[in-house]
């Protein structure tokens, strides 16, 4: 009667629970005391209460008794089942208190709060690498096993992680889903369209510490600082010469091979650099170059 009337006379001394069936009050103090009298007979895992061994047991058996109706989605558990059916019905019932995010399980606002806290609990054996999600850290210990397991279909490339195969079949198809809203330019990655988007704004965070110069792209930068410090990492295999920019290199390779790429409209004229095409342009033009 006591599920009907509300009554909970049933207290736990350690918090502030309380029950209508001292059964009830009996598994709870297990959640205290850490017992855990239900075993299973297939692994060493062991459960406080009798129906999470039963749900366990499942995934032993691989039965999955709840099945979204509206998808062949199944489940072993009917909590899970409950989460799905969020996916369908865009419910998000957990609700970030730092900002406006939410999520439909519990545990992704879990994983959630860690950006607001930068608690990183998977620590890479192999480095000094923490991750906020434990599926995060496995997709990093690839990079030291060399594990590729996301094979492209069209050519041999393989990769660690499946979204850099997703960004890779775009090569293949030329799909470039990011567009800029201020121009008709497009692209593959949403970060290329984010740097794009600085050629717009002026925007060039990438500071030289030893000018001046400020750069919109990082790699950009880097480039820059070799003017500084003489390094020029590309190395011409046919001579001495060497360049801090890989471009410059391979117009250099033009040089040795005689391939003149650049062709002029307006005659039969070709060139080996775009810059001596734009000055041949200008015999054409009439235009009388600074």
């Amino acid at each position: 009667m006591m599920t009907h009337t509300g009554e909970k006379p049933f207290q736990c001394v350690t918090c502030y629970s309380a029950f209508s069936q001292k059964d009830d009050l009996k598994r709870h103090m297990m959640t205290h005391t850490g017992e855990k009298p239900f075993h299973c007979n297939t692994c060493d895992s062991a459960f406080s209460h009798k129906g999470h061994l039963k749900s366990h047991m499942m995934t032993h058996t691989g039965e999955k008794p709840f099945q979204c109706d509206m998808c062949e989605s199944a489940f072993s558990r009917k909590s899970n089942l409950k989460c799905h059916m969020m996916t369908h019905t865009g419910e998000k019932l957990f609700q970030c208190g730092m900002c406006d995010s939410a999520f439909s399980h519990k545990s992704t606002l879990k994983s959630h709060m860690m950006v607001h806290t930068g608690e990183k609990p998977f620590q890479c054996d192999l480095c000094d690498s923490a991750f906020s999600q434990k599926g995060n850290l496995k997709l990093h210990m690839m990079t030291h096993t060399g594990e590729k397991p996301f094979h492209c279909g069209m050519c041999d490339s393989a990769f660690s992680q499946k979204g850099d195969l997703k960004r890779h079949i775009m090569t293949h198809t030329g799909e470039k889903p990011f567009q800029c809203d201020m121009c008709d330019s497009a692209f593959s990655q949403k970060g290329n369209l984010k740097l794009h988007m600085m050629t717009h704004s002026g925007e060039k965070p990438f500071q030289c510490d030893t000018c001046d110069s400020a750069f919109s792209k990082k790699d950009d930068l880097k480039r820059h600082m070799m003017t500084h410090t003489g390094e020029k990492p590309f190395q011409c295999a046919m001579c001495d010469s060497a360049f801090s920019r890989k471009g410059d290199l391979k117009l250099h390779m033009m040089t040795h091979t005689g391939e003149k790429s650049f062709q002029c409209d307006m005659c039969d004229s070709a060139f080996s650099q775009k810059g001596h095409l734009k000055q041949h342009m200008m015999t054409h033009t009439g235009e009388n170059p600074l």
